[in-house]
């Protein structure tokens, strides 16, 4: 008889007594379920620390708003996301982030993600662009991204950046306290899937705050009841790669760097992106 073994994440000190929150997290682990490991549930200095670092990340994806235009070049968003988010005591995460070299990564059309701004790329009319910023504040990280769409451009890619957003937003009414990550997975997938559009399935959100990359892997395809639990205290972050045709994507071979990725058939892509605070009522947004 095979047992299915049970991944000992969530540890109490010997001889502290069990409050309730560890009661309640145990009785998953003890039924095999996949829980978060103590360090995952941020403190509230913690917390506060990530929401300050959120309030710049929100603001210089506010001013990308502004300032974003036809005939603007990816090395110039980068040039004011840099600024601003210097200015404001803070740094920008992707800097030099294992070899990344700019502030913010810039990904438009058929480039699902880690697109690297150029001062030779411009915005052209209908392009749809992905700006993704990072802050870092006093050791807090907060991360978001957004679309832009140049101008006028077709129907279907006006379709593919709203069902995209509308994916994070699904994803994020499905995310509870006390759910499991493949039940946001799982709404996401269906969501895109009944607007004819597919989920990338190579790339997903992630746990966020005390470092860049933290666990758990917030997958954007799945089944309901699978995956880590997600309990209050926990950050992280949904940000659903949604593509035009296919899900399979494939490296960029003219990027040396091995960053940019794109869409394996040339379809176009799109992206939203919050950091979340789990909270005891639910999601509380911390960037926009």
């Amino acid at each position: 008889m095979a047992f299915k073994r049970i991944i000992k994440n969530w540890r109490v000190p010997k001889g502290q007594e069990l409050t309730e929150f560890d009661k309640k997290i145990l009785s998953y682990q003890n039924r095999g379920c996949l829980v978060p490991k103590n360090k995952l549930i941020k403190t509230p200095e913690q917390i506060d620390g990530i929401r300050k670092a959120g309030v710049i990340n929100t603001g210089v994806l506010d001013m990308v708003e502004r300032e974003i235009h036809i005939g603007m070049s990816t090395g110039q968003i980068d040039k004011l996301v840099y600024e601003y988010t210097m200015d404001h005591g803070a740094i920008p995460a992707p800097l030099n982030y294992e070899g990344f070299p700019k502030s913010c990564c810039t990904s438009i059309n058929d480039v699902v993600c880690h697109g690297i701004p150029r001062d030779d790329e411009f915005l052209e009319e209908g392009d749809i662009i992905n700006v993704d910023c990072t802050t870092i504040l006093n050791g807090y990280y907060a991360d978001a991204s957004r679309m832009f769409i140049m101008g006028k451009t077709s129907a279907k890619r006006e379709k593919l950046v709203q069902v995209a957003k509308e994916c994070l937003q699904v994803g994020m009414e499905a995310c509870k306290p006390w759910s499991f990550v493949g039940d946001q997975a799982n709404a996401i997938q269906k969501y895109a899937h009944k607007h004819g559009f597919s989920v990338v399935r190579d790339l997903c959100g992630h746990g966020v705050g005390n470092e860049f990359h933290e666990e758990p892997d917030m997958e954007h395809t799945g089944k309901k009841g699978t995956g880590m639990l997600l309990v209050p205290g926990m950050v992280f972050t949904i940000e659903p790669m949604i593509n035009e045709g296919s899900w399979e994507v494939c490296m960029d071979a003219e990027d040396p760097l091995e960053w940019v990725i794109l869409t394996d058939d040339g379809g176009d892509s799109a992206q939203w992106e919050h950091t979340l605070l789990m909270t005891e009522t639910g999601l509380e947004i911390i960037t926009y």
